[in-house]
């Protein structure tokens, strides 16, 4: 088995108490059944304290406090299990996040996700072209090898910095030979409307596309983000890199390559719609939208298959 990941992947790290959105915080954390097992078995006062805050029944999980927030989670924003026995004590869930990974036979590939705010300004503040890094065990199945040679073909068209992103986007499909449905910004803003949602404000961000994007020129933003354009293919190698290899297991690599250009697209109307309204548009306010896209879109399955399913290639 080998293990791949983005250059940029080692250099992650959380900044804790730091974080304006603790990933702490409304969310369900599950509990995998070794760390449950664990758990049940400290003894003395942590050993209560971890009895009175696990709900243990079929999907064993942390029972959120008040404001939806870890019972573990201090007021400082520290983890009190780390403070207690280190990282090593920590579930896996709460180990992996923000990363993730992606399977084929003889080959584990590694990534951070965009939900985390601090994965996303360091994705997004790459200037260079993204690079794979890792050892290589074994060769993988020929359909596996094709697919992973495709991706490449993919990832020198997206960093082919002689050509505008969307141009980039453009061959993009053209090689997988698909395309995405020719709708309006505020007829994606419905699509994504109509997906399920948790944050108010990613749904203020939508309506606001819905009821005034088309009055955003994206000639005009593209002038403003002259020297910017490394965030959009980041944005896209990101989406390719994390999603285009799971068309092993359905048998639409071309849909996955879809969401990759869908994903960066709707971003960049997102960024020329606010930049528009407010005259304003940085790097933080880009990695705050792809953080709510990921925390929206990539995070929920029935949000991805919906998708998926739109733009079954």
């Amino acid at each position: 088995m080998c293990t791949i990941y983005p250059d940029y992947y080692p250099r992650f790290s959380c900044i804790a108490s730091r974080c304006t959105h603790n990933c702490c915080i409304g969310w369900e954390i599950d509990i995998d059944p070794d760390t449950l097992r664990r758990y049940q078995a400290e003894e003395g006062p942590m050993g209560q304290r971890l009895a009175r805050s696990i709900s243990a029944g079929e999907d064993p999980h942390f029972l959120l406090g008040e404001g939806e927030r870890c019972p573990f989670l201090n007021q400082e924003n520290l983890c009190d299990l780390i403070l207690y026995k280190g990282e090593g004590f920590l579930c896996q869930i709460c180990t992996d996040h923000p990363r993730f990974r992606s399977f084929l036979p003889n080959r584990t590939e590694v990534g951070l996700g965009l939900c985390c705010e601090e994965a996303a300004r360091l994705i997004l503040s790459q200037e260079k072209p993204v690079t794979l890094c890792g050892e290589a065990a074994g060769a993988p199945e020929p359909d596996a090898q094709a697919l992973l040679d495709l991706r490449e073909q993919l990832f020198a068209l997206a960093q082919d910095r002689s050509q505008p992103i969307k141009d980039r986007e453009q061959a993009i499909l053209a090689r997988c030979q698909t395309s995405l449905p020719d709708l309006t910004a505020a007829q994606w803003a419905e699509i994504y409307l109509n997906l399920e949602r948790l944050n108010p404000a990613w749904t203020a961000i939508l309506e606001d596309l819905r009821d005034h994007g088309e009055k955003a020129d994206p000639v005009a933003f593209n002038r403003f983000m002259t020297g910017r354009e490394t965030e959009y293919e980041q944005l896209l190698v990101y989406f390719l890199y994390r999603h285009f290899l799971t068309g092993y297991e359905d048998g639409d690599p071309g849909g996955k390559a879809a969401f990759a250009v869908l994903s960066t697209r709707l971003l960049r109307r997102l960024g020329a719609r606010r930049w528009q309204r407010t005259g304003q548009f940085s790097l933080e306010d880009q990695a705050e939208y792809a953080r709510l896209y990921s925390s929206e879109v990539e995070y929920s399955q029935e949000n991805l298959d919906a998708l998926f399913d739109l733009l079954m290639g």
